[in-house]
């Protein structure tokens, strides 16, 4: 499943005359970063003790785990005196939930249950480990928060007949410590958009280290990452997980977000993944989601990927209320019918269409096989929501 294509038709919009008089070659001045103390922070001096030797036996564990809001990760270190094998060797854990918005504190021993292993590329041990949890609540329920849960549920219903898959992209924004765009001058707004996309060059892109670093760190940690690529609006950039069976691209975009955030804290650079962080005439950010069936990759396969569109096409409301954390709050400043984006009211689908709900690629047009691109998800939805989502209404029901 190729997840998106070179080409990418950009909506010519105006700016204010302001706007275009600003040019992307002004100056950074010495107030550039200055509040973020990460970025004075002198990161050698780790280094010595990273290279220090650690016990065989002994494993440095991160578990990570989704809190009361939906979109942020959270996580806590522990040291384990065997090295396992299988995510089942891990022992379930308890963290205070009444501090992450998940239980009250007369109650709030909050289980974390281990549900899937990664390799850490931050800690020295060879055998450290990243580990996605989900969440459960003192009477063994799932949190309100924990969407993992019910989408496993459905995936064994549905998974060894449809076999589907999910391709992610997933587009974020760098800010300053104050909230600035990463690199856009202190006081006004960089050129239009229109040179950024894609593009190369000190006045067009800011902080490629950091994403190169980023898709390493995910390569080595076992993402399935797919690419990555400068977005439309500057300090804007976008990466792809998959396409991965079942709960795995899931799984794989929280643990990139969780690193592409570490990496960044590093820096001293803050990433958001809010939809719109910067109001006017600038392109949102999301969350697009590529889903295919056994069916639809097969020949003849867009007979079963129009049935599914017709089956999106009668639930909107509920794609909008999965589609970001805030039930659609946060979506209706992104989906606006303008700047790349379909209007959060209606459902509308289309070949090689970017201002549609639902996009069928030109290549898989041409195939009569392959995938879907639902476009409406927010860059911060929860992937088990919007997998759910779609597994719901396309397969279970």
């Amino acid at each position: 499943m190729a997840l998106r294509s070179a080409g990418l038709f950009i909506r010519k919009e105006l700016t204010s005359t302001t706007s275009r008089q600003l040019s992307t070659t002004t100056p950074l001045n010495n107030t550039f970063l200055k509040n973020s103390p990460n970025a004075y922070l002198n990161k050698q001096i780790l280094e010595r003790y990273k290279s220090l030797e650690t016990p065989k036996n002994r494993v440095q564990a991160t578990y990570l785990w989704i809190d009361g809001t939906g979109e942020n990760v959270r996580l806590k270190d522990r040291v384990l005196d065997f090295v396992p094998k299988a995510v089942s060797d891990l022992p379930k854990w308890q963290y205070d939930g009444s501090s992450t918005y998940q239980a009250a504190g007369e109650n709030s021993d909050t289980t974390l249950v281990p549900r899937a292993i990664y390799k850490d590329p931050f800690k020295p041990g060879k055998n450290d480990i990243l580990v996605v949890c989900d969440t459960y609540s003192a009477d063994g329920k799932p949190t309100e928060s924990n969407k993992r849960a019910s989408l496993m549920e459905d995936m064994n219903k549905v998974e060894k007949e449809h076999e589907p898959w999910f391709g992610i992209e997933q587009e974020y924004t760098l800010l300053d410590i104050d909230g600035r765009p990463f690199g856009w001058p202190e006081n006004g707004f960089p050129a239009p958009q229109g040179p950024y996309y894609c593009a190369v060059g000190a006045n067009r892109v800011y902080a490629r280290d950091l994403v190169e670093a980023h898709a390493v760190a995910c390569l080595y940690a076992g993402v399935d990452f797919a690419g990555t690529n400068a977005e439309v609006m500057p300090a804007q950039w976008e990466y792809q997980v998959g396409p991965s069976l079942g709960m795995k691209a899931s799984d794989d975009l929280w643990v990139s977000r969780y690193i592409l955030q570490r990496i960044a804290e590093e820096y001293g650079v803050v990433v958001t993944f809010d939809p719109k962080p910067v109001e006017g005439q600038w392109n949102g950010a999301g969350a697009h989601t590529n889903f295919s069936t056994k069916a639809m990759r097969a020949d003849g396969g867009m007979k079963a990927i129009e049935a599914a569109i017709q089956k999106l096409s009668k639930h909107q409301e509920r794609h909008i209320r999965a589609y970001d954390p805030k039930e659609g709050k946060d979506n209706e400043r992104r989906l606006i019918g303008r700047l790349e984006t379909s209007s959060i009211t209606e459902f509308s689908w289309g070949v090689a269409n970017r201002a549609c709900s639902v996009r069928i690629p030109r290549g898989v047009a041409d195939a009569q096989k392959g995938y879907l691109e639902d476009r409406r998800p927010s860059s911060n939805c929860d992937p088990y929501a919007v997998c759910g989502a779609l597994v719901r209404t396309c397969l279970v029901e």
